[in-house]
């Protein structure tokens, strides 16, 4: 179980973005559709999700302006910004996220992607090599940190910042602990998320290999001498259907449109995080496409093909089936340690829709339930 030891503490997540796109559904619009980006917010708000995701791309959307129209559309979702350390200064970026949480009433958190190619991160100017990006992420971390959590006068010297008397004065909602996500499956970004990362971001995997990370994880945090883990995220695209059969009708369907035409246009518009058609340079999609190599389904409906049709770029393996299915599946990830799951669909706004209604509920239940057993059981 769950190093939190309470089912009560069990987290879902959902993502969203300012336009109606996806790898089945090509945008025809622009590209921020403010009534679009409110629906989608409220939507995970009405079915229950506790935070969504905004994610990060060098020509995205700015994520802390998204967020910032999200919490103005919202009374308490909480939003998850995705942040790439090395485009800005940390002393801006800490006032950035503490003025966000100030206006939105403590509902800001903070996922570190570090970089997943050379080629994306260049589109920024980044030319720091991959490993030397995560010495660097440890640095601008332990700065945030610092300015979050303690008063008075900074100032820090390191091999990649340097300043003198920053003095904060906006900080987090009510001095409540600022929460930082943490990405990433190579051994630098183990080693530096295991050090500051509250949760740690994982795609999704099958059971065994997503326990060796959790593991993995633990190990380096106890050699940081952490008390306890990080909590543990696992993501997954979900394709529901009334039935199993019908679910996996659906998905056959949805792989099929990725790789046609619609999926192409898709990528092509939107570009991937690492070239098209090469080996991806991130250790994260390595590993989705080594499982992908060793079956097409995994454990009771994890299905991998969905990330083959994407050259393993981002989340992008899916849980296939009815929504009884589909939350015995997130629970068996519960049982093995995991904390937080992030779930986002290939029809965004209705699978929000469809999850807040149909699947939420059921986890929500059978979290309850273990919960009270447990109870029942220890007080025997």
């Amino acid at each position: 179980m769950s190093h939190t030891d309470s089912y009560g503490d069990v987290e879902i997540l959902g993502m969203i973005g300012t336009a109606d796109a996806s790898e089945i559904r090509p945008s025809r619009g622009p590209v921020i559709d403010p009534d679009y980006t409110a629906r989608f917010a409220r939507a995970h708000e009405e079915g229950g999700f506790d935070r969504v995701l905004i994610g990060y791309g060098s020509g995205w959307s700015e994520g802390t302006q998204v967020a910032a129209y999200a919490a103005a559309h919202t009374e308490r979702l909480g939003l998850l910004i995705a942040h790439r350390p090395g485009v800005v200064h940390p002393t801006l970026a800490a006032r950035t996220f503490t003025t966000l949480d100030q206006f939105s009433g403590g509902r800001v958190a903070l996922n570190i992607v570090t970089g997943s190619s050379n080629v994306e991160q260049r589109r920024e100017g980044d030319y720091v090599p991959h490993d030397e990006r995560y010495a660097r992420t440890d640095e601008y971390l332990t700065i945030l940190r610092s300015l979050w959590d303690t008063r008075g006068t900074h100032d820090f010297e390191g091999v990649y910042y340097r300043f003198e008397g920053a003095t904060p004065q906006v900080f987090p909602y009510e001095d409540r602990h600022l929460e930082l996500f943490f990405g990433g499956s190579s051994p630098s970004a183990y080693a530096v998320g295991s050090k500051h990362a509250d949760t740690y971001m994982l795609w999704g995997e099958p059971l065994k290999e997503t326990g060796d990370q959790i593991a993995s994880v633990a190990r380096l945090a106890d050699e940081h001498g952490r008390p306890a883990r990080p909590r543990i995220s696992v993501s997954f695209r979900p394709i529901l259907g009334r039935t199993d059969a019908e679910a996996w009708e659906r998905a056959h369907g949805i792989l099929d449109t990725i790789n046609g035409a619609v999926g192409a246009q898709f990528k092509e518009k939107v570009g991937q995080m690492h070239p098209q058609g090469a080996t991806p340079e991130n250790a994260g999609s390595q590993r989705l496409l080594a499982v992908a190599e060793k079956g097409e389904l995994h454990d009771r409906c994890l299905w991998t093909p969905t990330t083959q049709a994407v050259g393993g770029g981002g989340n992008s393996t899916a849980l296939v089936g009815s929504p009884e299915t589909v939350a015995a599946a997130i629970l068996d990830y519960v049982e093995i340690g995991v904390d937080t799951v992030l779930i986002r669909g290939y029809d965004p706004l209705q699978d929000a829709i469809d999850y807040g209604r149909d699947l939420l509920p059921l986890v929500r239940q059978e979290l309850a339930h273990r919960a009270a057993t447990r109870v029942e059981k220890a007080a025997v």
